[in-house]
Formats: C-alpha cells, sequence, structure tokens
C-alpha cells in the first residue's frame, strides 16, 4: 500500500519553533540586541538631519553644520558595523537551528518503523527529505533573520516618531486597514495552498520514481504512453496549485505595495499642513518624512518575507509530521527479555482494515531451533516473517521475545534480538568495509573479513579495485545483485543477533552458490535461532521444524520427514520440488541453511 505520511498541525509547528530558539538564547539575544542597536543608530541619523535643516533656516554658523554633518557620517558609519556583526550573528544562530533541525529530521527518519517508511509513498518521502528540507534551509537562514531585523526595525521607527513629535506619527495609521486586511486575506489562504502544492510535488516525484523503477514492465508492456500520460496529469495538477499561490502573490504584493507609498504622502500632506499652522518645525517635518520613507523598506521585507516564511513553514510541518508516533519517554522503563524463546499467540495481520492476510497463528520458537516456512505464493510467508522481526505489529495476537512484547522494544534494542534479511538489498554509499562495519562501527578488520568470508564474499571483495575500502553505492563501484546480497548476508553474520529471519535471503544466487553459502552460514549460527522463508525447499529439508502457510494459515508444522509421511500439502510440495530439480541442484538435500545435523551429531 502506498499512502502519505502525516503532517503535523499549526500548534505542533508554532510550539516545535519556539522550543527550537530557546535552546539558543544567548545567541537569540545576542542577535536581537546587536540588531536594535544597528536600527537605533540608524535612527538617529534623520533626527540629525531635521536638525541640520533647522540650523540651514536659522542660519546658525558653519561650525554647528559641520558638526552635524560629522555626527550623521559617524552614526551611518556606526550602523554599518553594528548591521555586519547582527547579520553574522544570525547567520551563525541560523546556521546552528537549521543544523539542528537537520540532524533531529534525521533522527526522526531512522526511528520510523519499517512497516511506515514501506506503507508510506516513495515520492512522498523523497520529497520532504529533498525539497522541503532545501525550502526549510532557505526559511532559516533568510527568511527568520530577515523578518526579526525587518520586525525590530518597524517597531523602533514608529517609537522614534512619536518621540519626534506624535501628531506625525498619526498619518502612518492610514496604511494599516490596508495592510491588515490584505494580509490577512492572504494568510487565510496560503498556508493550505503552499501544503497542497508540495503534496503535489510529492505526487510528481512518486509517479517518476515508479516509472523509472518500473521501466522494464512498463516497456515490456508498452505503457510508455500511460506513464507519460500520468506524469502529464500530475505536473498539470503541480501547474495549477502553483498557478493559485501566483494569483495569491497578484493580489497581496499590488495591494501592500498601496499601503507603503500612502504614509509617506500622508505624513508629507499632513506635516506640510502643521508646518504652515506652526505646530510642528521644518526638521520634526523632515525628519518624519524620513521616517516614514525609513518604514517602507522593513515593512516590504517584513511582508515579502512573510511569503517565504509561510513556504517554511509548510515544510516544516510536513517535516515534523514524519514521526508519526511519540518517541518513548526517556524516564520510561524499557523491559529486558528474558531468554531467546518467540512465541506467537493467535495472531492476526491486515495490511487494509477489514482484509485479513494471517489468521489465528500460533507458534514457538525455541532458542536455536531452525524453522522452515514454505507454502504457495501470497499465502502470507513473508508476512509472518516481518512480524516475527518486529517489521509489522499484528492487529490481533501477540508476539514476545523472552517474555516481552515485541512492540515494547525500543527499535534498536529490537535489531539485537531479531533480525531481518529480504529478498531487498541495498548497497549504501560508502566503502566495502563501511557497509559491513555498520551494525557495529567498532568492529576490527578481522571481524568484518570474517564475515565477508562466512558468505563466500572475501574472495571478491578483495579483488576489488580498492579490496574493502572500495567506494561502492551510488557513484562507486557497481556491485552485482547477488554480491548486495551477500554484503547483507555479511552485516547479518557481524551485528550476530540470537535470531534471525531469512526472507528468501539467498534468492539471487544460483542453486548450487545458494546452497553452499548456507552450508557455511549454517556453521556460522550454530546456536542461533533461524526462520528461513523458502520456495528451494533443501532449505527446509533438513530443518528441525517446517511451517506450511497456506491462505494465512499454519497448515501443517513437524519435521521433513513427519510431514512427508502425512502425505499432506508439503508432502505435495516436497514431490514436486524434488521431481523438477535441474542438475545445478543436485546435491544432497542435507546441505542447507539448517545445517547438517548428521555432521552435528557426529
Amino acid at each position: 500500500m502506498s499512502g502519505r505520511l502525516p503532517i503535523a498541525d499549526t500548534a505542533q509547528v508554532r510550539r516545535y519553533v519556539r522550543d527550537l530558539f530557546r535552546r539558543y538564547p544567548r545567541a537569540l539575544w545576542g542577535a536581537v540586541g546587536l540588531h536594535v542597536l544597528a536600527a537605533i543608530a540608524g535612527l538617529v541619523g534623520p533626527r540629525l538631519l531635521g536638525d541640520l535643516v533647522e540650523s540651514l533656516q536659522h542660519g546658525r554658523g558653519a561650525a554647528v553644520i559641520d558638526r552635524l554633518g560629522a555626527l550623521i557620517a559617524g552614526f551611518v558609519v556606526l550602523q554599518a558595523v553594528l548591521t555586519r556583526f547582527a547579520y553574522l550573528a544570525s547567520a551563525r544562530l541560523g546556521e546552528r537551528v537549521l543544523a539542528r533541525l537537520r540532524e533531529e529530521f534525521v533522527e526522526r527518519v531512522l526511528a520510523l518503523p519499517l512497516s511506515t517508511v514501506e506503507g508510506a509513498s516513495s515520492g512522498d518521502l523523497l520529497t520532504r527529505t529533498t525539497r522541503d528540507v532545501d525550502a526549510l534551509s532557505r526559511c532559516v537562514r533568510l527568511a527568520v533573520p530577515e523578518t526579526m531585523i525587518a520586525l525590530i526595525t518597524v517597531v523602533l521607527v514608529v517609537g522614534a516618531m512619536a518621540v519626534v513629535t506624535p501628531l506625525l506619527a498619526l498619518p502612518l495609521l492610514v496604511a494599516v486597514p490596508i495592510l491588515v486586511v490584505g494580509t490577512r486575506w492572504y494568510l487565510k489562504r496560503a498556508p493550505a495552498a503552499y501544503l497542497e502544492q508540495n503534496n503535489r510535488y510529492s505526487a510528481v516525484t512518486d509517479g517518476l520514481a515508479e516509472t523509472v523503477d518500473g521501466a522494464r514492465t512498463v516497456d515490456a508492456l508498452r505503457r510508455r504512453r500511460d506513464r507519460v500520460k500520468r506524469t502529464d496529469h500530475d505536473l498539470h495538477r503541480t501547474w495549477l496549485m502553483e498557478k493559485y499561490t501566483l494569483f495569491l502573490r497578484t493580489v497581496w504584493f499590488p495591494t501592500v505595495e498601496v499601503g507603503y507609498v500612502l504614509p509617506v504622502v500622508a505624513t508629507l500632506l499632513v506635516g506640510g499642513l502643521l508646518y504652515l499652522r506652526g505646530t510642528v518645525t521644518l526638521g520634526q517635518l523632515t525628519a518624519a518624512v524620513v521616517y516614514a520613507q525609513m518604514l517602507i523598506d522593513p515593512v516590504d521585507r517584513l511582508l515579502g518575507w512573510l511569503d517565504e516564511l509561510q513556504v517554511g513553514m509548510a515544510s516544516l510541518a510536513r517535516l515534523l509530521g514524519v514521526a508519526e508516533r511519540d518517541p518513548q519517554p526517556e524516564s520510561a522503563v524499557v523491559p529486558t527479555p528474558v531468554g531467546a524463546r518467540i512465541e506467537v499467540r493467535g495472531v492476526r495481520f491486515a495490511y487494509v482494515p477489514g482484509r485479513e492476510v494471517l489468521h489465528g497463528i500460533d507458534l514457538t520458537l525455541e532458542p536455536g531451533e531452525r524453522l522452515a516456512i514454505v507454502g504457495p505464493s501470497g499465502a502470507g510467508k513473508s508476512t509472518l516473517g516481518r512480524l516475527l522481526a518486529g517489521v509489522h505489529q499484528p492487529t490481533g495476537g501477540t508476539i514476545t521475545v523472552g517474555g516481552v512484547t515485541i512492540g515494547e522494544l525500543p527499535l534498536d534494542r529490537l535489531r539485537t534480538e531479531v533480525a531481518l534479511v529480504s529478498q531487498e538489498h541495498h548497497v549504501f554509499i560508502g566503502t566495502v568495509r563501511d557497509n559491513i562495519a555498520m551494525v557495529r562501527p567498532g568492529a576490527t578488520d578481522e571481524e568484518v573479513r570474517s564475515a565477508l568470508e562466512a558468505v563466500h564474499a572475501l574472495d571478491w571483495a578483495l579483488g576489488l579495485p580498492g579490496g574493502l575500502d572500495t567506494v561502492v553505492g551510488s557513484g562507486g563501484h557497481q556491485l552485482t545483485a547477488a554480491q548486495a546480497q551477500q554484503v547483507a548476508l555479511a552485516r547479518l553474520v557481524l551485528a550476530d543477533p540470537h535470531t534471525l529471519v531469512l526472507d528468501e535471503a539467498t534468492s539471487l544466487l544460483d542453486p548450487r552458490a545458494a546452497r553452499d553459502l548456507e552450508r557455511s552460514l549454517a556453521a556460522v549460527l550454530r546456536g542461533r535461532t533461524v526462520v528461513a522463508i523458502a520456495h528451494r525447499l533443501f532449505s527446509a529439508h533438513d530443518a528441525d521444524r517446517v511451517a506450511v502457510v497456506e491462505d494465512g494459515r499454519i497448515t501443517e508444522l513437524g519435521s521433513h520427514d513427519e510431514l512427508v509421511a502425512a502425505n499432506g500439502p508439503y508432502a505435495a510440495l516436497w514431490r514436486s520440488w524434488h521431481g523438477e530439480r535441474t542438475p545445478d541442484d543436485a546435491g544432497e538435500p542435507g546441505e542447507s541453511l539448517a545445517g547438517d545435523r548428521a555432521g552435528a551429531a557426529r
């Protein structure tokens, strides 16, 4: 199933932003203080300019005029210096906040249950980790400090006008209705519009990812035209939403532009009348007009960056929504499993409500037991394996490890108890050594080599251009599908959990190589509980027990010999598989992941 990850609501976003900045009080107040000082230094100039005009009007001496000119120049230089350090402090604060945001986002993504990642749209998650992170980066680096600077400047300029003469501050009110009404109209529509715009970008990314991943299938089924239509449709929907957000801006921006000009015009007209009546001096009028003009830039920046803040808040809401589960309280006591026994009691599971895939599964795995799960395709084998590994949580019944419910164990602790290797493998960007040692960062070079040797991968790994230091993954040396599978198995060997769930873990190897690899793994993993989900029945021949899954139920459970003697579904599968094996499949059936019990007995 493909779905959308949740989105945080407005209250969550505001609370997170508030808490985030509270973590850096000294840096925040330091930046604010510098901006306040820079703004105050900038406000002194117009007041001195008014005095200069009055000095010229009244014919005061050249010394007075020179002194006022020097003071104006000095305060301009002081403002420039303070502004430089204020921007530097804001940039440092922004980078610290952005770094924290990115770290927490990575933590949230890595803490997501695998079931959530698998159930989510890949395009949605990809868009959040790329486009939304970029938008938030721009917001934190630029929009937040610019908005803070503009807000401080507006407050101080209005205050300065009120100090010069309260009467000349009144014309500024003419812009308030225009700015308030226009901005409220915009903010009522913009947040939801930007969220929907990002969602539609996710749909575009999702469709393109599906097309690229399934390119061969699309080509084989001649569905290229359909995929092009799907992409065009997604792009058209995105264009419509971009057009709508552009409409919002084309209405809002001209409205606020009018609000910028009116205060200057009103101050000049009202101030002129008051000057003619002798209520204000020419110097006061000059300073007031300059202050009104000074308001245009910070108000413009404030409202201009408000649009960018809407984009950033929408992106932050999507990033915070990645963590759909509340983190476990630090004070919560994590239960400790006692032993390695796994018990499955009355387990039911449905990917979609009302459509169960598993129906009342009961199973007990003793420590060190080797269980093979077989059955027809679509019977629920892989689903049962994922439940045992804690990837999914049952919709009914319980699964316990050492007496503790799997859902109560933190993910990092669960992976030390039970690990899953499926048919899908990923090679991370980095060296071969890094790809193996990532499950245990402190592993020695000898331990990494031993893990590779256990899965028959040491020879080809050492034969790479840089040996174990060869960079693999995207942009590096490309490993074959079989080699990637061996790397995944080597990680499992190094991780050394007490229970392993192998879901067709050797399916990409040819039958003979798979049989040899499983025989080697059997020696390395002796004493571990192993659950092998396989279509190649040599993996089941020597298992301690075999579970046959049909239609979401375990229909048979017992040893290979017992089930063959019972002449039921497993016996039919065995006869069918045994009769259809190719010469490459030939060999002793006992050479399997379960290990050669006869050899072990000897």
